[in-house]
């Protein structure tokens, strides 16, 4: 990356214009991106976040393909609609008809069959990471909303309601951890299932002005609801019965981003596509389903925005991702024209890597090291080590590029102090 003056920034959405302006994202078309490094990494490390939470939940992880043909969608019943409606890339060939899938519901239905035929194989919870494609006509936000995104899915596969009930608490668990690990204070707010179907959902939401939902949110509660759900003829009744809330009054509205969506979908998609098992009488009965939604890609411009740094002026310039979660715990900037500082550089960043603890080293000729902090921050690197004149090599002195705020580290307890955080 070379030092880029940032100008221009798009004011409701700074974070993922200055990415764009120093080419950690690149632009392919509407809706479509590619990623540098740095982001890439932090989206890997979402993802491990992600798998790592769900396997310790007792989810099983699994990968589908995302070309498929268009007859399991067929059998869905959903074909029609979401090509009529423009929403789903379609290809044609001398082999078939084929699908970028725009969701996973056909296709793990179509995986879960052969493996759970028996009530013994149930209950079970599928999940995957993996690209999703929507023909997108109003894309926005950048990564918030795209053609082609990176998405997790979970399904769960019960006996009975009270079952899927269960894997829908266990799932929500799930999620909340995830957020939290990853930094982002969402809340879980009571929601129209919509065209999926099924009994109850909720969506995980982050206040955000930079969001297109609006939702009511009691902030003594801490409970949220869409203002759809208010659209259903029954909502009171629906709002009592399933999330015991019998009064909104003190319900305000706050705009939000949406970052995931869980549903218990009964049997409605097992009805379409004829999803059966084998229950201990010996006869068929329906799978109880519930899906489960993460935009990974979205998270990650959550994340960008959230982390905003801003100058003296007020102006964006940078990123301070926590050190719990950035790619990179330190740059070091030595003096380029000073043999022994580029040679204790070269030592840390060994001594650091070598240790399990990520590292920049930026050994750049010809920028200054104002230039080099300036692109420190524009990384989200959480710490930066300047090697210049007054460094004697064992007494460190280590900048948080958020707060300013410097402490000297004696060079053999550097690598503890990292780790720690």
């Amino acid at each position: 990356m070379g030092t880029v003056k940032l100008k221009n920034i798009d004011e409701m959405y700074p974070g993922q214009s200055i990415l764009l302006q120093t080419g950690q994202l690149v632009q392919y078309g509407a809706g479509l991106f590619g990623y540098n490094t740095v982001p890439l990494l932090l989206r890997r490390k979402i993802e491990k976040i992600i798998i790592e939470t769900l396997n310790k939940y007792g989810c099983i992880e699994v990968l589908l393909p995302t070309l498929q043909p268009d007859t399991i969608w067929k059998n869905s019943g959903r074909y029609d609609g979401y090509v009529n409606d423009g929403t789903m890339l379609i290809t044609e060939s001398n082999k078939g008809t084929f699908c970028l899938a725009p969701t996973g519901e056909e296709a793990m239905l179509e995986f879960a069959r052969e493996k759970l035929k028996s009530y013994k194989n149930l209950p079970v919870t599928y999940y995957q990471i993996g690209e999703k494609y929507r023909n997108e006509i109003r894309t926005r936000g950048y990564l918030l909303r795209g053609k082609s995104f990176p998405m997790l899915d979970a399904y769960s596969f019960d006996v009975d309601s009270n079952g899927m009930e269960k894997s829908y608490e266990n799932v929500r668990n799930a999620f909340m951890e995830i957020f939290e690990k990853i930094g982002l204070n969402v809340i879980p707010i009571v929601a129209d299932n919509g065209a999926m179907g099924g009994k109850k959902s909720e969506e995980f939401m982050l206040i955000s002005n930079q969001g297109e939902d609006k939702i009511l949110y009691n902030e003594e509660t801490k409970i949220g609801l869409n203002t759809e759900i208010l659209e259903k003829e029954n909502y009171q009744e629906y709002l009592k019965e399933e999330y015991g809330i019998d009064d909104i009054s003190n319900f305000k509205e706050i705009r939000t981003m949406e970052l995931g969506h869980i549903f218990q979908l009964g049997t409605r998609y097992s009805e379409m596509m004829n999803g059966k098992y084998i229950d201990k009488e010996g006869k068929e009965k329906l799978y109880y389903m519930g899906c489960y939604g993460i935009g990974v890609s979205r998270t990650l411009a959550a994340l960008y925005e959230q982390c905003l740094l801003k100058d003296k002026n007020e102006n964006p310039c940078g990123f301070y991702i926590p050190e719990k979660i950035a790619p990179y715990k330190i740059q070091i900037i030595p003096k380029m024209d000073d043999e022994e500082k580029v040679k204790i550089a070269n030592e840390i960043y060994n001594m650091l890597e070598e240790n399990g603890v990520k590292t920049i080293l930026d050994d750049r000729e010809n920028i200054n090291i104002g230039a080099k902090i300036k692109d420190c921050k524009v990384l989200g690197t959480p710490n930066v080590l300047v090697l210049g004149d007054r460094t004697d090599g064992e007494n460190l002195e280590i900048e948080n590029t958020k707060t300013g705020e410097k402490i000297t580290v004696k060079k053999e307890k550097l690598v503890e102090k990292l780790r720690k955080n």
